[in-house]
Formats: C-alpha cells, structure tokens, sequence
C-alpha cells in the first residue's frame, strides 16, 4: 500500500476503508495464505526424504511415514489453498462492488459542468475496465506476491540449511537480470495501459453515441460508413492492446531463458556433487524440485508486474474523478434574506423544507465555465409567490441558462438569485430542487414503465395521484389506450412514444411534486395547438397558488403569464404584459405577428388541401 500511496489519495482512502470493514476476512485469508506457503515449501524436502529412504534401501515403514506425510501437506495445501482463495480473492469481488457503487455515488454529485467536459463512454471505462484492474490489483497481484514471498524465502532458507549455499547462488543469479527487466518496463507498462482505457473509452463512446442516434443513421442511410468510422475506433483499441501485450510480453520468455540456463548449470553442477557424494540423491530431487518452486513465481512475475502497473494506472484514473468538487451545498448555518432590494445575514433557527416561491434576480452576470463569452448580462427581475412569468427569445438568448442557474445546475456568487427570502446559495440542493418542479426541453424517459417515469421511481404517490398527474398534464386518455395502460414499458430515453407524449409524461413528473416553483422550458413545443390549449388551462389550476416560469418560442403560450420577458443575447430587451409588450410594437409585437400570420396560411394550406 506505500507505492499507491505515493500516487493517489482519495481512492486509496477509499481502499483502507474497504479494507478495514473486511478486516477480518483479509486477516483469516493472509494468515491461512502463510500457512499453505510453509507447508508448500516443505514437500521439495519430504519428496527429497522419499528419494533417499528408496534410495537407501530404508525400512517400508520409515518410506511409508514420508509418504504419507508427503500426502497429508498435499491434501492439507489443497483445502487451505481453497480457504485462503475464498477469503482473499473473494473479497476482491466485495471490492469492485464497493468501488462501482462510490464512483456511481460520486458521479451523481458532480456539478453539470463535470458532464459538459466529459465523454460518457469515458466514464463507463472508469466504471468497468478501471475497477476491474484495481480489484485484479488485490486478487492475483496481491496475493502472488505475497505467497510467492514466503514460498521463496522459506525454500532459500531449506535450500541453504540442508543442501548447497552454491548451489541455490547459482539457482539465484538470473535475479538480478529480471529486476533490470522489470525496472525498465514497468513505466511503459503503465503509459501504455493507460493509452489502453483511453482506446476503450473512445470506442464506447463511439458505441454509445451511435446507437443513441440509431434512427438518425438510419434514416440517413448511414449504416455501412458508421461501420467503417467504428472499425477506425476499433483498430485503435486493437493497436493500443498490442502494443502493451509487446512490452508486458517481454517478462516472462526473459524469465525463462534466464532460469532456463541455470536449470543446465544446476543439472551439469549439481549431478557432479552426487556422483562425488556431497549431496545425496534425494537432495539433488528436493533442490530440482525447489528450483522449480521458485521459478514458479518468478516466472509469472511478468504478469504480476504487468497487473500491478495497469491497477496502478487505473488508480491514478480514478482519483482524477474523485477529486473532482462535488456540488457546493449549503447546511442552513447562515441565509442571506433581501428585503426591499437591501441584503442583510441572519441566522437559521430552523431547517428548510418547504421554500416560498419568490424569486428575485439581482446584477447577475454569467459566462459558462471555462469560457469567456458572457451568456447572461446584468440581468434584474422579481417574481412574486404566485405569479407567473414566461420568458421569449430567439435561440441561444439565455433562456435555459437562466433556469438553470435557478436549480443551481452551475454556481453563481453570493448576492445575486434570492428564493423565498434566502440566497440561492444557502439553501441545501436537495430543499432547492425538491421545490422546484423542472420541466426539460431534453424529456427525458427511462426505460421502465410510465408510473414509475410520472413517480420517478418514488413509491410514495398513489395511483389516484399520478393519474390526476397526467389528466393535468392532458396525457391520461393516451396512456389508459395503451394495453397495459400506465404499466406500459417506454423503450430507452422512451423513443417508443412521441415527442408530445414525452413532454406530457415530463410534464406529470414535475406536477406530481407538488413543488413551490414550476418550471417549463420549452414543454409544448411537440404538441398541437389544440391539445397546447387545453394543457395551458390545466396548468392555469396548478400554478394557482405557486411561482411559475414558462419557456416558449410560442407568444401562445406566454401571452396569459402575469410578466413577460423578451430575451436577446443575453439581455433583457423587453418586458412587461402581453397587452403592454404589443403598446410597444417591438421585438416581442413583431414575434406575435408573425406566428399569427404563419398560423393563418396553415389554416388556409389546410382548407384547400
């Protein structure tokens, strides 16, 4: 654990704590793991007794005795070799679990901007390839090494002791020639496994993306070059593995080679000292069998060096992703209230569950971050409890931003968007989007059943709740024709429904909070004008009593908010009522015209049709 301590921090945290909650599992699995290396490294010599009881022409019962002792270590190294495995390697399955589940845990933490940055299929080779190199780390790397060092050493003491110092300097001397190896490859092998994650999160990206948008190559006639644009990303992935397997390859024909000339020097050597009477004959098969004992985890030092690199590179991949800042929250220790434009501290008494849904917007400026360009200028409004304001712009105007930054989904300073009284930023996220009821351009489905999709997998709605849900979403005469009704399964980002019936089911979802603040960016834009109307005076009840804010490129859908805003660039060009924005003739009047001009001439194309 020094080496990895000397490279990473929070995983490793994360590994002691692991761990220390299986600590006894891990004490019971070493201690069995350095007894069957003891009585491992025995048999060489009990073999060697065999040989010269035989050989000596001892009494049946003296080479009945090495027998049978020579037959209870094997039995005895088979039943703990299977104790130790259990406790240790199975661990390790514990572990990739544990890791799977706090990276999983971690991620739902990071703030929007995380996932801006990031490729998905990046984050599924974190999730996959990087956890299972780690837990190979505990299982085989871990355990080879440390059998593999009582083995060796118990069997060099033996071999010393009892047969020939010059001897086992001679079954000694590749050593030092694979140590060299070692220590000049092992810095390529943890470059080049790591440009092995990056080959695989490519190519699941690629994977991913494309079967996202498979309707799109479809209907594009895409197929054969999506094909051919994968095999690329494949290639890639292919290059990058061999020219690891190259490098991590070079270890053991080395080992063997080394130990393979030795293995002659020892045989040439070593008949000479029996045949001289130096050593005995069951000597000579005890240190034959010894070299092999020793060779054994010399030989797969390779692949345990090769397995040690790709944990550690995996590692150091990890903590990139757990290092990254959670979502800055805020504990209730101190709000910050506007009362009539003048901001001052006071301290909570009590916690926040339930927030008042007036929203003031005060000087606020904001770029994305890591850019530049300013996507909201200097914007002020106020929205009392109760209202409701919709927001018009052309695309690309800071609309979505700006409801964003009401959920807190990127940061803001301080003094700048008040909720209910308090500073965004001292309100606790979960209090904050618990409120606020979020209605998405992007409807997102998950592939389960339309209840658990209005619910959000929440089993504390009635059935009598969610279908109001949906009548006031205009939603529920669609969904009771389905043949399993409201058990329906959607498919994957439920493409099996349409645009409109999205919207509406995303619609349900967000009414069935029963949230002090209603959010609805864009929501109506798959549905038709009819069924826009009858939704509209649905929501007109709902939003009784509670803020609402509603996105639109439609005037009809905004005309009825009690204030209006005009969006352009970033600025407020216009606000007002829908009669007071008209007065003016400006960008808000020229919007309006316009759509009722384009909704005449479909009237018209549709009577001649």
């Amino acid at each position: 654990m020094g080496l990895l301590r000397s490279y990473i921090v929070k995983t490793t945290q994360l590994l002691w704590e692991f761990i220390k909650q299986f600590k006894w599992r891990y004490i019971i699995g070493m201690i069995v793991l350095l007894i069957t290396s003891f009585i491992s490294s025995m048999i060489p010599k009990i073999t060697g007794y065999v040989t010269d009881s035989i050989n000596d022409r001892m009494p049946a019962s003296v080479t009945n005795k090495y027998l049978l002792m020579l037959v209870a270590a094997t039995v005895a190294v088979f039943v703990l070799r299977f104790t130790w495995r259990y406790f240790l390697v199975g661990s390790n399955r514990y572990l990739e679990c544990y890791l799977r589940e706090k990276l999983f845990a971690h991620m739902q933490t990071l703030p929007a901007s995380f996932y801006d940055n990031n490729k998905t299929g990046d984050l599924i080779a974190y999730a996959i390839n990087d956890i299972q190199a780690i837990r190979r780390v505990f299982g085989f790397g871990f355990t080879s090494i440390l059998d593999g060092v009582v083995v060796n050493t118990i069997s060099i003491m033996i071999m010393v002791r009892t047969i020939s110092p010059m001897l086992t300097l001679m079954a000694l001397a590749p050593a030092p020639i694979i140590v060299l190896v070692i220590y000049f490859l092992r810095k390529k092998i943890r470059e080049r496994f790591g440009m092995v994650q990056k080959a695989f999160a490519e190519m699941s990206g690629k994977v991913q993306e494309s079967i996202s948008g498979i309707r799109v190559i479809k209907a594009f006639a895409q197929e054969e070059e999506e094909v051919e644009d994968f095999l690329k990303y494949n290639q890639v992935r292919v290059d990058t593995q061999m020219s690891l397997t190259r490098v991590s390859a070079v270890l053991g024909p080395v080992t063997q080679l080394t130990f393979g000339i030795s293995t002659v020097l020892f045989i040439i050597y070593g008949g000479g000292l029996v045949a001289k009477g130096v050593i005995s004959l069951g000597d000579y098969v005890a240190f034959s069998s010894y070299i092999m004992v020793i060779m054994g985890p010399i030989v797969s030092i390779g692949r345990i060096i090769d397995v040690w690199q790709r944990g550690i590179a995996s590692i150091q991949r990890l903590d990139r992703i757990f290092c990254q800042s959670s979502e800055k929250d805020a504990e209730n220790a101190l709000a910050t209230v506007s009362l009539f434009g003048l901001n001052r501290q006071v301290e909570d008494s009590q916690p926040v569950e339930k927030l008042r849904g007036h929203i003031v917007i005060r000087d606020l400026t904001f770029a994305y971050p890591g850019t530049d360009k300013i996507v909201l200028h200097d914007i002020n409004l106020e929205i009392k409890e109760g209202e409701t304001l919709g927001i018009l712009g052309r695309t690309g105007s800071g609309k979505t931003t700006l409801v964003n930054l009401l959920l807190r989904l990127y940061e803001v300073e301080d003094g700048h968007i008040f909720i209910g009284g308090r500073d965004i930023n001292h309100i606790p996220l979960k209090v904050l989007r618990e409120n606020i009821g979020y209605v998405p351009q992007d409807n997102f489905l998950f592939s389960t059943t339309i209840k658990d999709n209005i619910q959000f997998f929440k089993p504390i709605y009635s059935d009598s709740q969610i279908e109001d849900a949906a009548k006031m979403a205009g939603i529920y005469d669609e969904i009771i024709s389905f043949p399993e009704g409201f058990n329906t399964v959607v498919g994957e980002r439920g493409v099996t429904l349409s645009g409109g019936q999205k919207q509406r089911i995303s619609i349900a979802r967000a009414i069935i909070k029963d949230p002090s603040i209603l959010i609805l960016d864009d929501s109506l834009s798959a549905v038709d004008t009819k069924t826009e109307q009858r939704i509209l005076e649905n929501l007109k009840n709902v939003l009784k009593g509670r803020t609402g804010i509603v996105i639109s490129h439609r005037v009809s859908v905004v005309r009825y908010c009690d204030h209006i805003i005009f969006l352009d660039e970033g600025r407020i060009i216009e606000r007002g009522t829908h009669e007071e924005l008209m007065r003016l003739r400006g960008a808000y009047y020229n919007l309006y015209t316009s759509q009722i001009e384009q909704a005449e001439d479909n009237l018209l194309l549709q009577a001649r049709g």
